[in-house]
Parts: structure tokens; sequence; C-alpha cells
């Protein structure tokens, strides 16, 4: 079952589908006898028609739906059909997972992203495109474009042979990350067109901070994210702004990882960009360059140090289907 950014467990697609059909079917917003098509509520829902035919086919096992004319479903509790146009329905959707209602290819990425980090510091893993399309209900033009995204933000890889690879985060490759965020990051603070009132906002939450026990890992990517959005990505140099975002997305997916093993969220991480973003804010950019310099430094060395710690555990169990090791 896939995870969400910090190690939590998230329903599957068709889960979320059939427990929100589901409470619209025990609210009587989906009255008995309803007509059911996959058509129509694939569109509502905008997820896929093959999502929406195993969440009815799940709820028709609980007796909610009966088979009609073998060309949908009724609502149980009732044999006289009743045809209502489910897109015109306001349906109650507060229960539904963030993910619907967006675009099947970035669904389809979000939870690549979240079944990938889970691997990404075990070992070398092989993506099964076949397995892909089965497990997402799409076709392998539709995943292939979507690991094409994934290429560009240097998560997956290409062998030599055209199999699509999920290279293991090594000691080695994120000395490399590092050097080249190095080079990166600090180009685009320096050309960096910053907000300083959200700035200022952004300092005294980090002070604010409790001192005592670990850092709560959703406060830690919500700041985390903020310094990056604020002092290194408001550059205006959008093509420079873009290699950032692909280099660090296989770091950040990889603390995601940490995180769900344990290993508490590093405050000194947030301590070190409250110190950049104060020199920023006291106007001496290159004093802020310097320091960030000396962060990711001193990151690296952390980063390294957790990945020494959780060598010796064993792999997840649960993988996605579609990664087979070596």
């Amino acid at each position: 079952m896939p995870e969400d950014a910090f190690g939590a467990r998230r329903s599957p697609l068709f889960e979320s589908t059939a427990d929100i059909l589901r409470s619209n079917i025990d609210s009587g917003t989906l009255k008995p006898g309803l007509v059911v098509q996959e058509s129509a509520l694939s569109e509502r829902l905008s997820v896929s028609r093959a999502t929406v035919k195993r969440a009815l086919t799940l709820l028709a096992e609980e007796g909610r739906l009966c088979r009609f004319d073998g060309r949908g479903y009724l609502v149980a509790g009732s044999d006289q059909p009743l045809r209502h146009d489910l897109r015109a329905i306001d349906l109650d959707l507060d229960q539904f997972e963030e993910s619907a209602g967006k675009p099947n290819w970035l669904r389809i990425q979000e939870e690549m992203e979240a079944d990938l980090a889970r691997c990404l510091i075990f070992g070398r893993y092989r993506i099964i495109e076949s397995l892909v399309a089965e497990r997402f209900g799409v076709s392998r033009t539709v995943v292939r474009d979507v690991l094409g995204r994934l290429q560009e933000r240097g998560l997956v890889t290409k062998s030599s042979t055209s199999r699509w690879v999920v290279e293991p985060l090594t000691a080695h490759r994120f000395r490399n990350k590092f050097e080249l965020a190095a080079v990166l990051e600090v180009a685009a603070l320096e050309s960096a067109q910053p907000n300083f009132e959200a700035l200022a906002r952004l300092s005294a939450d980090i002070r604010c901070l409790p001192q005592d026990g670990p850092a709560d890992p959703e406060i830690w990517f919500e700041l985390e994210g903020r310094f990056y959005d604020l002092a290194i990505l408001s550059t205006a140099n959008d093509d420079l702004a873009e290699y950032v975002r692909s280099n660090r997305a296989a770091l950040r997916s990889s603390q995601r990882v940490l995180f769900s093993l344990g290993l508490p969220p590093d405050r000194q991480t947030l301590t070190e960009q409250g110190m950049i973003v104060d020199l920023i804010l006291a106007r001496t950019r290159p004093a802020a360059a310097s320091m960030l310099s000396t962060h990711l430094g001193n990151a690296l060395k952390r980063t390294i140090a957790q990945l020494k710690i959780v060598s010796v555990i064993d792999p997840p169990e649960d993988l996605a289907p579609y990664l087979q090791a070596g």
C-alpha cells in the first residue's frame, strides 16, 4: 500500500473511491435504484474507469449495489431504475483523498514517487512497465509519460538496455548531488528575488520551534519547503530553478524514507536554514551564500551518517509489485 510523504499508509485509490460512494449511498445522496455507470462516475470523480470498476465491484460484493442489465449497477434498495446524471449530483467528497480530482498522470506520478522513495536507499530496482500499467489501470503510453517525468526529476534512469531502473542513493551519489546543489542553489540564492515579509515570518516560525524532543516530520517538511520556495526558487532564472528542483527531488525522497524508518528530523538543518534567512533579511547576500555552502556541506555529513544507521535494515517486504530487485 502506498505511503504519504511522512510514511503514513494511504489507501489505494479504488478503496478511497469505494469509501466515498459508500458514504454517499449510506447518507441517501445516491438513492436506492439509482443507475450507476462507470463512465459517468469516472468523469465525476476524475479517476480512471479501471479504478471506478474496482470500487463498484467491491460495493456490489458488500450488497450496496446490484447488477443492472449487464451495463451498470443499481444502488441497492429498489428494483425500479432511477436515471439521473451522476455528474450533476452534489456528492459529498470531503472524505475523498487529496489526489482525487487531479489529472490521471499526476496522481500516478505522486503515488509512484511514494513507492520509489521507499526503495531508494535499499538497492537497485527494475520497474516493470506492464505491472505499473496493471496497478494503475492505464495504458503503457501513460506509464512511459510518467516515467519520463520521474526521470527528469532524477528518481529513475534508463539502463543501457532501455529498461527503467531505480538506482540506490549511495554515499557516492549523495556526495554528487550535494556538490551539484552547492553550485546550483548558491547561484539561485544569489539571483533570488525573495519576499522579505514572508522570509521574516519563516524566520520567526523556525525560532519558535520547540527545542525539546524530535521535530514533527510534517512541520519539518513544511518549513524546509518554505525555505527553498522563498530563498532559492525565487530566482528569476526559471531554468536554474528547475535544475534545483530536479536535483533536490531524490534528496527529499530519501529523507522521507529515513523519517519513515524512525530517524528523527534533523533540527540542525532548520537552524542553519534560519541563519541563512536572517542573513538575507540583513541584506548580506554574500554572507548568506557562504552560509548556504556551509550548510550543504554539513547536511551531506549528517545524511551519510543517517545512511550508515539504516544500512543494516532490511528493505520493506511490501514494496510495490512493479519493483523488482536487481
